[in-house]
């Protein structure tokens, strides 16, 4: 149960960003590929802060989510001793539970503390929620 709680909770972060939980959860592998989902995380970081970032409500953006949410609920799933389809199956569907809470959390966040702050606070949050399941 506890796996499949870290696989959902990695998926959560997939949905706020997609490289974040991949970068994570390679860099406690280690290897140069945690190093390379690092960069493409920072890279997301600047991209999604730009006024014409579509939304990750859109299908590219699920689609992508959604991935990842596979690949990290398997991930810490099989780091774990657990079963890796549970795993990528909760990683899935915490992937939409972030992206879509996340995109609501978002515009309320913009509405109150602008569009640059809402942005930084979304990755540290997702920064952080990573850093702490895939150092559990």
């Amino acid at each position: 149960m506890t796996v499949l709680l870290l696989a959902l909770g990695l998926g959560v972060v997939s949905g706020l960003r997609v490289f974040t939980p991949v970068a994570a959860a390679l860099l406690v592998r280690g290897g140069v590929w945690g190093i390379i989902a690092a960069v493409a995380a920072v890279v997301e970081y600047v991209i999604d802060a730009l006024p014409n970032c579509p939304s990750r409500t859109r299908p590219m953006g699920l689609a992508a989510r959604a991935v990842s949410g596979a690949l990290v609920g398997w991930m810490i799933a099989t780091m774990h001793g657990g079963s890796g389809a549970f795993g990528a199956i909760a990683g899935i569907i915490g992937a939409m539970i972030g992206a879509f809470g996340g995109h609501a959390a978002r515009i309320a966040a913009i509405a109150r503390i602008g569009a640059y702050p809402a942005a930084i606070v979304e990755d540290l949050v997702a920064i952080g929620l990573a850093a702490l399941i895939v150092t559990r």
